[in-house]
């Protein structure tokens, strides 16, 4: 992986993980830390299909993971790029600002979305899209948002400067995905994620909707829950909810 970021910025797109999916799936070689940054999304997609606002001024671009046979499993990349986006985000806060990683890769600043990540699959190429709200909080109907500008009145960089910082946490993590024990990466997510028996409302693509309790991450980065009146269980893919201050 090349020590500096190729950054291609647009001033408008539909959706950067769209574009990028579009250059794969066509037989484009992609190389790694290859990033497209838009400087406004009209199509921007959130989890489970969601619409994600996204006006000029916040942080709106994908990059590429190109997977090799020696990779842990691929669903682990949804928590390396998690911390690669939190320690980002926490570099441009004020110290001591209370913030979580939600599973599996949402970061929350006092229980408000500050971020969101996106990542497709095609091929041995995954692309991973960053949502990031430097300047706005886009209005949401089911959850809280904030933005750094919000958070830290004294922030005054736009994406232009945050993108390579991203992309330098970005490498570091995948690089430590790569070469060290995976449990490494699976213990500093533990470290800023859920409490144990913190309470849960997963929705799955379906929309099925389960209640349950915090149980930790399995060895592959899945959730386990105990469900309420039941026995542990895993899940794979869906998105959560909880109450930040809820924590009996």
């Amino acid at each position: 992986m090349s020590n500096e970021p190729l950054i291609e910025v647009v001033e408008e797109t539909g959706s950067t993980n769209a574009d990028l999916l579009a250059r794969v799936s066509g037989g484009e070689t992609v190389p790694d830390n290859s990033w497209l940054m838009a400087e406004r999304q009209t199509g921007g997609r959130g989890r489970l299909g969601r619409k994600w606002d996204s006006p000029k001024g916040n942080l709106l671009c994908s990059t590429i993971v190109n997977l090799v046979p020696d990779d842990p499993a691929p669903l682990t990349l949804s928590l390396v790029v998690g911390l690669a986006v939190f320690e980002t985000i926490e570099g441009l806060l004020l110290p001591d600002t209370p913030m979580l990683l939600k599973w599996p890769n949402d970061v929350l600043i006092d229980g408000a979305k500050v971020a969101g990540i996106l990542l497709e699959r095609h091929g041995q190429s995954v692309v991973v899209g960053v949502g990031m709200n430097l300047s706005h909080a886009p209005d949401l109907p089911d959850r809280k948002t904030t933005s750094i500008v919000y958070e830290n009145g004294k922030f005054e960089n736009g994406p232009r400067s945050v993108l390579p910082i991203l992309a330098h946490h970005l490498a570091e993590r995948l690089a430590m995905w790569r070469e060290a024990p995976l449990s490494d990466t699976l213990l500093d997510w533990t470290v800023i994620s859920h409490r144990y028996n913190d309470k849960m409302r997963i929705t799955g693509a379906d929309g099925e909707v389960m209640h349950g309790r915090y149980r930790g991450i399995d060895r592959e980065g899945a959730l386990r829950v105990r469900p309420i009146g039941g026995r542990e269980t895993i899940v794979h893919a869906g998105d959560v909810t909880l109450d930040w201050h809820d924590k009996e």
